[in-house]
């Protein structure tokens, strides 16, 4: 047990809290908005972490940690598609974005090739 003092705040001049208390309170408030933003993400991306869907995730054999992130960001929006209720504008603007960083790092930056 500490011998520091306790402070006291003062709360739109009613109650007089300790500062121990507020923090606890604020802990608790804090913990219980971050459950909801987690259990609201996973519904979105579809338990992704713990069970991803491996499409792009597959290909990684290397060490390059750009690469690999980026898989794994495409995985994920592609879970998160697959689990929600309808296809989001910015889903689709996520996986361009990630496709086209993919196609910089690999070094992919002419695709005249592949006109027929």
């Amino acid at each position: 047990m500490s011998n520091s003092p306790s402070i006291s705040l003062v709360d739109d001049h009613k109650s007089v809290r300790t500062s121990k208390d507020f923090c606890r309170e604020e802990i608790r408030t804090t913990l219980d908005s971050m459950k909801k933003f987690l259990l609201e993400k996973n519904e979105r991306y579809g338990n992704s972490a713990l069970y991803p869907i491996s499409v792009f995730t597959s290909f990684i054999k290397t060490d390059n940690q750009a690469l690999h992130n980026m898989l794994v960001r495409l995985d994920d929006k592609l879970k998160r598609i697959e689990n929600a209720d309808e296809l989001r504008k910015n889903d689709v603007a996520d996986i361009i974005g990630y496709l086209i960083l993919l196609c910089i790092n690999q070094g992919w930056n002419d695709f005249s090739d592949l006109i027929d």
